[in-house]
């Protein structure tokens, strides 16, 4: 099947597609004698593997390192689980970080009078930088 039926079917755009064969995450594609690109099962599913890691938030290097363990028959499952779970501890912390950041805006904006006076404790706390 051409690029675009591989797209619908995977629900990958073409364009990443072909930047993830521009970068190594999907081997280049079976060329036919006109030169479109022919994908096949094997690529869809692949693709399918690709747009559900991303949406795990799993980083490229990351994907690329789940698709070689999945392709690798003989694999240890340690090394996936030592992959997802790294991930899961990041993913983690940065729910926490995203947490206290949303606490501080609520506080922030709870003290903002949100009136016609210039003076505005978000903006006051923003210009603090770093402390």
């Amino acid at each position: 099947m051409n690029i675009g039926e591989a797209a619908r079917l995977s629900g990958v755009s073409a364009k990443m597609i072909r930047h993830y064969e521009a970068i190594d995450l999907l081997p280049p594609a079976a060329r036919r004698d006109n030169s479109y690109r022919d994908y096949g099962k094997h690529e869809i599913f692949e693709l399918r593997f690709i747009r559900r890691a991303r949406k795990l938030g799993f980083s490229t290097s990351e994907i690329g390192d789940l698709l070689a363990l999945w392709r690798d028959k003989g694999r240890s499952s340690s090394e996936v689980r030592r992959i997802a779970q790294a991930h899961l501890q990041d993913l983690e912390i940065r729910i926490e970080e995203m947490a206290s950041m949303a606490g501080t805006l609520r506080h922030l904006v709870d003290a903002c009078h949100g009136d016609h006076r210039p003076d505005c404790p978000i903006l006051d706390d923003i210009g603090r930088g770093d402390e």
